[in-house]
């Protein structure tokens, strides 16, 4: 049906007026707020006919409708959304395994963050030498009391291998 064929002022003025009895009817039921929305929406009807917005609403109405129908009822876009679905998944999964693979990598490796030593290239360390505090460790038991609020939570991530 042609935009011109139909007869625009008798149908936006008789939405307006069903939707303001519907605006009466739910401010009798639900209170003013219920009310004045339904008012608000009742009145679009006209206030679009009064701007001249109904071509162009007519417009973007046919051909949103045109779109949606012609994906719906198109065996070749349903393909193209399955081929679209597919590369999403490929995208996910190559994402996982790529980050999979980092990590395993640096555990495999046994690589220190700062050196590229392997442990079989590391020097042994006597097991006395391991339970003596280290001077970097030393100075950071003598720190000052202020930061005595934070000691816990460094200690924290030092376990969780978190620097």
């Amino acid at each position: 049906m042609d935009f011109d064929q139909i007869a625009w002022f008798p149908l936006c003025a008789g939405a307006t007026v069903a939707g303001l009895v519907l605006s009466f009817l739910a401010f009798r039921r639900r209170g003013a707020a219920s009310g004045l929305r339904v008012a608000a929406w009742a009145l679009l009807p006209v206030a679009a006919y009064l701007t001249n917005a109904l071509p162009a609403l007519w417009t973007i109405g046919t051909t949103a409708v045109g779109f949606v129908t012609g994906l719906v009822l198109n065996p070749a876009v349903w393909a193209g959304v399955a081929v679209a679905g597919l590369s999403a998944v490929l995208f996910v999964v190559s994402g996982f395994m790529r980050g999979r693979r980092l990590s395993v990598g640096r555990k495999d490796k046994g690589e220190k963050k700062g050196t590229g030593e392997t442990p079989a290239q590391r020097p042994a360390q006597p097991a006395a030498s391991a339970a003596a505090p280290k001077p970097a460790v030393a100075a950071k038991q003598r720190k000052a009391p202020a930061d005595d609020d934070f000691s816990d939570i460094e200690e924290l991530l030092k376990r969780r291998g978190i620097s």
